[in-house]
């Protein structure tokens, strides 16, 4: 049994900590699957369209709005695919998966006197909707989506509004992140400690962290 690299961080000069939700505290399987399986064979039956036609015409919508806002934002869909996204959720939602040692984590963070948030870019209705299943709101101090920054966490400017909206020490902060683009604009403003995710989709093979160093498991984090 192989045993997994501790990863050094200075918990004594950390203050906010900022975390994801999808690909990080939860496994993508289930983002990935619905957008790319599920979602296609319902929007097929739905508009009565060949499969093949389905995946081309969603193919094209995904590439369209991929890193913005409306990406991440289920009435933008709804109104999109004329289709009630929630629902189609709830028909997959046993694909809803927390990844490994995710609630030792927040238990240890809740002990220390750091702030911890949720930093995601899904739609308030998303988060709802995947906490009725994961229970982890509670490990909160607060829950921030990027719909209430207007920005996409990937878009310039983002992190500089994040602080208007609540104000934080970069110097003191710790940012726990899938995605590199995310992390990128993360770095670029000089926020101090960040991490990505070695593997976002249990499904699926380890990510290219570049530069970034990766979670494997939370239990190295402590």
């Amino acid at each position: 049994m192989s045993t997994l690299t501790p990863i050094s961080l200075d918990w004594d000069n950390i203050q906010t900590v900022f975390l994801d939700m999808d690909g990080t505290l939860l496994d993508l399987h289930f983002d990935n699957y619905f957008w790319l399986e599920h979602m296609p064979k319902r929007y097929a039956k739905h508009h009565q369209l060949s499969q093949k036609e389905a995946k081309h015409n969603l193919t094209q919508l995904y590439e369209h709005y991929k890193g913005q806002l409306n990406w991440y934002c289920i009435d933008h869909w709804q109104e999109q695919l004329q289709m009630d996204i929630i629902a189609l959720k709830h028909e997959v939602a046993h694909k809803i998966k927390l990844r490994g040692k995710v609630e030792s984590f927040l238990r240890e963070l809740n002990k220390r006197s750091c702030e911890v948030i949720l930093l995601t870019n899904a739609h308030h209705k998303t988060i709802k909707l995947k906490f009725s299943y994961a229970k982890l709101a509670p490990y909160f101090d607060r829950i921030i989506s990027a719909h209430d920054i207007r920005l996409a966490k990937e878009q310039e400017g983002f992190w500089q509004r994040l602080y208007e909206h609540h104000a934080f020490d970069k110097k003191y902060s710790l940012f726990i992140d899938d995605n590199l683009d995310v992390l990128q604009c993360a770095k670029q403003y000089n926020l101090a400690h960040l991490l990505s995710i070695a593997q976002p989709d249990s499904q699926q093979a380890a990510s290219n962290n570049e530069n970034f160093q990766a979670v494997e498991c939370f239990s190295q984090l402590f």
